[in-house]
């Protein structure tokens, strides 16, 4: 049998834009990794960073694109060898609208340990 994975995920957050995001640490053995369920229904491309903070300050960074396609998406960092407590990691996403290769404003950040909310 494999191991099995562990995920500490924030709520489900939505935007006004149309943009609805996940985003969890997960846990297998040794390694732990951050990643962002989402889906995409603004109409436009949109460019996502997803960011791993780790013990000590230590960070892990990835950039995804997020099509104008209003299908499901995932985005996911890189697998690192787990440093110290996996309780002590947080994933943070976010989503902007691309302006001409610039970043522009942003639609929804998401966290793997922002509070839950009970109503919408």
């Amino acid at each position: 049998m494999g191991l099995a994975t562990a995920a500490r995920c924030g709520p489900e957050l939505a935007s006004p834009d149309g943009i609805e995001a996940q985003t969890c640490v997960l846990t297998r053995g040794r390694e732990t990794w951050a990643r962002t369920y989402y889906r995409n229904a603004t109409g436009d491309s949109l460019t996502s960073v997803l960011t791993l903070l780790a013990p000590g300050g230590r960070t892990v960074r990835m950039y995804c694109a997020a099509g104008a396609d209003d299908e499901p998406g995932m985005c996911e960092t890189p697998r690192e060898r787990t440093a110290g407590d996996a309780s002590e990691y947080s994933a943070i996403a976010e989503f902007a609208k691309s302006a001409e290769g610039a970043d522009g404003p942003l639609l929804l950040r998401s966290g793997s340990n922002s509070p839950v909310q009970n109503a919408r």
